[in-house]
């Protein structure tokens, strides 16, 4: 059977450095065998990699790419807490918000970019509940930011 490791590094993807935080909070805490992931944004190598309000400066399709971008920050600060991205054993919710233009109604479809590669990554084990929500502005003018809850085997991470 394929470890999500395995199934990541199929996808030529690898988890990056997990975030510093951009104010005062960890990237994940965990609790027995949970862990919960604060927001992550789309950054690369530290930095941003767009702004503005998706359906206006950013277009759908590439804010499900930068909520995968996400996605990936939150699976490696999840990991971290876990002791390594295969001791996560399922991932149970994933909060996914989208600054958005007025009147744009898609954030389900924005937030896919992030789901799609979750049920990539652990395949039935990464099908998850999920909230997709419309916001006027998040931090840094980052167009997604998404956070998520799970489940990882017993024991210290």
């Amino acid at each position: 059977m394929t470890t999500p490791t395995g199934r990541l590094l199929a996808l030529g993807l690898e988890l990056p450095p997990v975030p510093a935080p951009q104010a005062s909070y960890v990237p994940a805490v965990r609790d027995g065998d949970w862990v919960w992931t604060a927001g992550q944004l789309p950054l690369v190598a530290g930095k941003l990699t767009e702004t503005g309000l998706v359906g206006a400066e950013v277009s759908p399709e590439r804010a499900a790419g930068l909520a995968r971008i996400c996605a990936l920050n939150a699976l490696a600060a999840a990991a971290e807490a876990a002791g390594g991205l295969d001791r996560i054993r399922r991932i149970v919710k994933v909060v996914g918000f989208v600054a958005s233009a007025p009147g744009f109604t898609g954030q389900p479809a924005v937030i896919n970019g992030a789901s799609d590669l979750i049920g990539q990554v652990f395949g039935t084990a990464g099908r998850h509940a999920r909230s997709a929500v419309g916001v006027a502005a998040l931090p840094l003018g980052s167009p997604v930011e998404l956070e998520l809850v799970a489940v990882v085997e017993p024991g210290e991470g």
